[in-house]
């Protein structure tokens, strides 16, 4: 009888809490992300600055946005996109930059539905930088596309036009 009542007054050992539950320890669901973010954090650190992929995503980006911001430009002063230039190659170039910053925009939201958050930072950040300007960019495409339909009635198509440089 006295070891009972000595169990009953001695202090809760460390599997039962205060409401007299017992705890559990962590289980594994709640580790796994953070196993994720450690991974994901190797990778980064592993990859010296950003892969291949990341460098070739802030090239085009830092390329292609201020294209965009030129054709847009253009587009509202004149009615028209870039003139062709020699062998299209200015053309050719606007439309390589519009499907650039799309892809960006695409792939920053994939990572961000995958992941919470969006594109890494990238080296000096500029993969971050480039994100930023490429969600610009779509606001401005989208901004300058709806004042040409309402000004002019239609928006140029991506060969040139007899309209435009005829």
């Amino acid at each position: 009888m006295q070891a009972s009542r000595m169990l009953l007054l001695s202090p809760a050992p460390s599997s039962i809490t205060r409401m007299g539950h017992f705890s559990s320890p962590p289980s594994l669901a709640f580790r796994k992300p953070r196993a994720k973010i450690r991974a994901m954090a190797k990778e980064d650190s592993e990859a010296g600055g950003g892969g291949v992929v990341e460098k070739a995503a802030i090239a085009g980006g830092l390329i292609s946005t201020p294209v965009i911001a030129w054709s847009l430009f253009t587009l509202k002063t004149t009615g028209c996109g870039l003139p062709p230039g020699p062998g299209g190659s200015i053309g050719a170039l606007e439309g390589v930059s519009y499907l650039a910053v799309l892809g960006i925009v695409g792939w920053s939201v994939y990572t961000k539905t995958k992941t919470g958050s969006g594109l890494p930072n990238g080296p000096f950040g500029l993969l971050g930088a480039v994100e930023g300007l490429s969600y610009l960019a779509v606001v401005a495409i989208v901004v300058v596309f709806g004042l040409q339909y309402v000004e002019q009635g239609y928006i140029p198509g991506p060969l040139p036009a007899d309209q435009c440089f005829g």
